[in-house]
């Protein structure tokens, strides 16, 4: 979810970058077609062949089965866990701020004083361009001003629930807190619809349009669904190893075998060829994006580690 920013371009895209940050509604609301189009007191009829205005809704099947999402799933089953959590200390200066903004691409983060236990709310990237911009200061930077409420969830609130509380709050993002009252993880509206609609990708996403493109030397970039046998036939290379591997269709089903649950973002899975899966982007249901290093790279990557250490000692 990287990007770069370039001061004029970022605020004068704000508004269409934000993916309608919290704020006046338009008439229908951006949650209200997504409640109607899940809504079965308005049911699709097979035939029907009335023009559609606007974004398309949902299948009836993709319809029933988002319902079904919204009614069994709890917060706890969608919220990325507290470690993985980007969110900043309320002492932290304009420059640094605008740094985590472009270095993870996101809209808003949360923010804390001493630690994420004790959130105090969370700051738009649309705020902190409109009120200081990128190029330079306009007045001293306090970030208090800056603060949104944030809202909070318990781990075994339906996920249906929230999506009607950010409704009605307008906030997008929600911190989920355990009996103890700290922090156990993060929930944004695009977890939520997700496990209504599927996944969701946008201008952050670093594979668009194809299950994997080629990085320098060696190094491939994969979507977590490319297919296996593509994948290898493409590269000249066998992941597959034995009849356990059989049954396995992709990239992500071949790394969740090897280490028998859904790996961390960040956590590297080596492979006995010789190569290595680091997981790029993954939540606790599934595995989204990996880059795949091939023998030979993950021999220079070793090689450039000791190297390093060495000039350190």
């Amino acid at each position: 979810m990287g990007s770069t920013n370039n001061g004029s371009v970022a605020a004068a895209d704000l508004q269409s970058a934000t993916d309608q940050d919290e704020g006046e509604p338009p008439q229908r609301g951006f949650f209200g077609r997504i409640i109607d189009a899940l809504s079965p007191s308005d049911p699709v009829q097979d035939g029907d062949a009335r023009p559609v205005q606007g974004p398309q809704r949902p299948s009836a099947a993709a319809t029933t089965h988002g319902i079904a999402n919204l009614r069994k799933l709890r917060v706890d089953d969608v919220a990325i866990p507290k470690v993985e959590i980007t969110a900043v200390p309320v002492t932290i200066g304009k420059e640094e701020l605008v740094e985590v903004f472009r270095e993870n691409g996101f809209s808003r983060v949360p923010v804390y004083k001493g630690t994420l236990d004790h959130p105090l709310g969370l700051v738009l990237l649309k705020d902190l361009a409109l009120q200081y911009g990128f190029a330079g200061a306009s007045g001293r930077f306090s970030l208090r001003k800056l603060l949104r409420p944030m809202l909070y969830a318990p781990p075994s609130m339906p996920v249906g629930v929230l999506l009607q509380k950010m409704q009605k709050e307008r906030v997008h993002m929600a911190l989920v807190i355990d009996e103890y009252g700290g922090v156990d993880g993060l929930v944004t509206i695009e977890d939520l619809i997700e496990t209504v609609i599927g996944e969701i990708e946008d201008e952050h996403d670093e594979v668009e349009g194809a299950l994997w493109k080629e990085e320098p030397q060696g190094v491939f970039l994969a979507q977590a669904n490319a297919p296996l046998d593509e994948f290898e036939k493409a590269l000249g290379l066998t992941l597959r190893n034995g009849e356990d591997d059989g049954d396995i269709d992709t990239l992500g089903g071949l790394v969740f075998l090897r280490i028998g649950r859904i790996p961390a973002r960040g956590e590297v899975v080596p492979h006995e060829s010789g190569a290595e899966f680091e997981v790029v982007d993954a939540d606790p249901r599934r595995i989204k994006r990996l880059r795949v290093r091939l023998p030979g790279a993950v021999a220079r990557r070793a090689a450039t580690a000791a190297a390093s250490a060495t000039a350190a000692e």
